[in-house]
């Protein structure tokens, strides 16, 4: 029997309440309790949106990065958040996530050596061809892994958005699979990737459908009609490769936690019980 999975991107749900909660809240203790209040809101209602058999939260642990010794500019456009007051900090309020967590019985786990996109590729490389997997992020790497049976949500709260296949293909006009190579060529503002000059999304796109792949686009470059097209993409082939190294999520990668120890049964909490019950209200 099919499970229905759910692996949430923790970090980024952390980041997406921490910073886009309307208002700043506090305790009776004067504790910053926003971050915990929009995370716990937030997950109970995509739990209760997906309907999950079995759930994880991954976080991304402070350690570093293998793609840095790819690009030393990976991510280096990156806030240093040791560096800055608890009311700008989002892993200030992580500690009170992780209580409420245990107290709803979610698994969760911090990377140590890898990043949270490389533990959810292997969830949906491991598990994802026989059960219903939910990734729930707003990161797009995650497009490359949308299958029949692997779908990403974006939450919003009602205005939340499913991308399956054909949610993807009427967006970008490709396959899921060829989602790493469009970005290689358009680059990745957030993450420090820039892609080549005059190669935009449309561009990128027809590029693929005409090449099917970004090796076959260096490997065939002269073939490209438009001049600055084909200047630009023999300009910056090896930058291109070296973003596709960057950007491609493996098939394979260890994951924390077994299907067994991600079995969750949803206990009809509120928020506002699970602060009482974390000792935050």
């Amino acid at each position: 029997m099919k499970k229905k999975i759910l692996i949430v991107d923790g970090s980024n749900l952390l980041f997406q309440m921490f910073f886009g909660m309307p208002a700043r809240i506090y305790n009776a203790q004067g504790v910053g309790i926003w971050g915990v209040l929009g995370f716990t809101g937030a997950l109970l209602k995509i739990i209760r949106q997906v309907r999950p058999s079995h759930v994880c939260v991954l976080f991304d642990g402070e350690h570093e990065n293998r793609r840095a010794l790819i690009d030393s500019d990976y991510k280096a456009n990156r806030a240093d958040y040791s560096q800055v007051d608890d009311s700008e900090n989002p892993f200030s309020q992580l500690p009170y996530i992780y209580r409420a967590l245990d107290h709803l019985g979610i698994a969760y786990a911090e990377t140590e050596a890898c990043e949270v996109d490389d533990w959810i590729s292997g969830y949906a490389h491991t598990y994802g061809a026989d059960n219903d997997m939910v990734i729930s992020s707003f990161d797009s790497d995650f497009f490359q892994l949308i299958s029949r049976s692997v779908t990403v949500l974006r939450y919003r709260g009602d205005k939340s958005v499913l991308c399956t296949p054909e949610y993807f293909m009427e967006k970008f006009g490709i396959e899921p699979c060829q989602y790493a190579d469009f970005k290689s060529l358009t680059g990745d503002p957030s993450d420090n990737i820039p892609g080549a000059d005059k190669v935009g999304p449309k561009t990128a796109a027809a590029l693929l459908q005409e090449f099917g792949s970004l090796e076959n686009i260096l490997q065939n470059a002269q073939s490209i009609k438009k001049p600055s097209i084909r200047e630009s993409i023999a300009r910056n082939t090896g930058r291109l490769r070296r973003n596709y190294a960057l950007i491609r999520l493996d098939k394979q990668g260890d994951v924390p936690f077994t299907l067994e120890q991600m079995r969750f049964a949803d206990p009809g909490i509120t928020t506002t019980q699970v602060l009482q019950a974390i000792g935050l209200k």
